[in-house]
């Protein structure tokens, strides 16, 4: 409830009281009275309801006022606050944006130096491998004239190939290269005449109960090309393959027929092919001619299968050797072991003799120190103590 409402709750009660007196008083001034009163009672709350109203304007205008002053001086205050802490904020922004104006300056400047070592860097790899390209480019056009010439000779082997001698020769040629590479000069023989009037590309000496080996060496080389021509019907591509395996065959038994001389060489033979590729034909896709060659003990090899034939063979000769030089290794043992015995006796000697020489040098330190002791006392002019016996004084062995 407000003051207004509150002050005219007051007037109205007794206004209430006082018309009540005067009912009391006067029925008959009743309705003057309450008119008056009426007018009275309207005229007093008009005049302190104007009289409020205008103390509550009055103050309401001085509470503005204050609030206004107030309200501009805080507004000063954080202006001036405002003010400052944009100041600061502003100067505090700038050394950051000195600070990483500067930063960032440095690291270009660093980033400026890598980029620049790594450009130069990498144009001197660049350099190099440009270098390395000409001259591997260099290589390759020696290569390609090599390549040439190889064409031009691989053209001169088909052609030298093409003939039957000059393929008996190739063969041969490269038998004895591998013979010779691997086994001492004692332990083969090229072109060897044999007893039944034969004469044998190599022959193998091995020990017992081996003995020679006759190695003959073949290149049937005709119908395997033909096997593979590509422009050849199916029909002539079996006829020549029919023909190669009789080839093979043939090669077999002139080698068992001609070079296992019982008593003479061992009781097989070696077919030496020259060509892996043959070798290869005739194992993988012929094994009937393979079980006939078995048959006739004639052994097929190409060259990597002779090499290993070979090697076998150099190991069972050094096997040979070296127990022939048995009774040598035994002897020079024997006196190795006799040597090391007077080695023994001698290093044992030597320890008699350190051990007897350490105790001679703690037997000669012990009379240093006796010594010592009796010019220490002389010195301290005790003479009644320089006849004390050494004790410590050990008999010598």
């Amino acid at each position: 409830m407000t003051q207004t409402e509150m002050i005219f709750a007051a007037l109205l009660g007794a206004a209430v009281l006082l018309a009540a007196w005067l009912l009391l008083r006067s029925f008959a001034h009743e309705r003057d009275l309450q008119q008056r009163l009426a007018e009275v009672l309207s005229e007093q709350l008009d005049d302190r309801l104007a009289a409020q109203h205008r103390e509550i304007l009055r103050d309401l205008h001085e509470g503005l006022a204050r609030q206004t002053d107030r309200i501009g001086e805080h507004a000063r205050a954080d202006r001036d606050l405002l003010q400052r802490g944009l100041s600061a904020a502003s100067l505090q922004l700038s050394r950051g944006m000195q600070a990483l104006t500067q930063s960032v300056d440095g690291r270009l400047d660093t980033l400026s130096g890598q980029v620049n070592q790594r450009l130069d860097e990498g144009f001197r790899k660049t350099n190099e491998t440009f270098a390395s390209v000409m001259a591997r480019l260099a290589t390759i056009d020696e290569a390609q004239k090599k390549i040439d010439g190889l064409t031009t000779n691989v053209v001169s082997l088909q052609e030298l190939l093409g003939d039957k001698r000059a393929r008996g020769a190739f063969g041969e040629v490269q038998l004895e290269a591998l013979v010779h590479n691997a086994l001492p000069p004692d332990a083969y023989a090229f072109q060897q005449m044999l007893p039944n009037g034969t004469r044998v590309d190599c022959l193998l000496t091995l020990p017992a109960p081996t003995g020679k080996v006759a190695v003959d060496a073949k290149f049937p080389l005709e119908n395997y090309h033909r096997m593979f021509d590509a422009d050849a019907a199916e029909l002539d591509r079996r006829s020549a393959q029919q023909a190669f395996r009789a080839d093979v065959k043939r090669h077999v038994d002139a080698i068992a027929g001609k070079y296992i001389l019982p008593g003479t060489t061992s009781d097989g033979a070696v077919l030496f092919l020259p060509a892996e590729a043959v070798f290869a034909e005739i194992h993988a896709y012929h094994p009937e001619v393979v079980a006939y060659a078995q048959h006739k003990r004639v052994w097929i090899v190409s060259p990597t299968t002779l090499m290993a034939v070979l090697n076998t063979a150099r190991a069972v000769l050094k096997d040979v050797e070296t127990r022939k030089q048995i009774h040598v290794i035994q002897d020079a043992l024997a006196r190795l072991a006799k040597d090391f015995q007077r080695f023994d006796e001698r290093m044992a000697a030597l320890a008699r003799h350190i051990e007897q020489a350490s105790r001679d040098v703690q037997d000669v330190h012990t009379s240093s120190r006796k010594i010592s002791a009796h010019f220490h006392k002389i010195e301290s002019a005790q003479l009644d103590e320089l006849d004390v016996p050494d004790v410590e004084e050990r008999p010598r062995t």
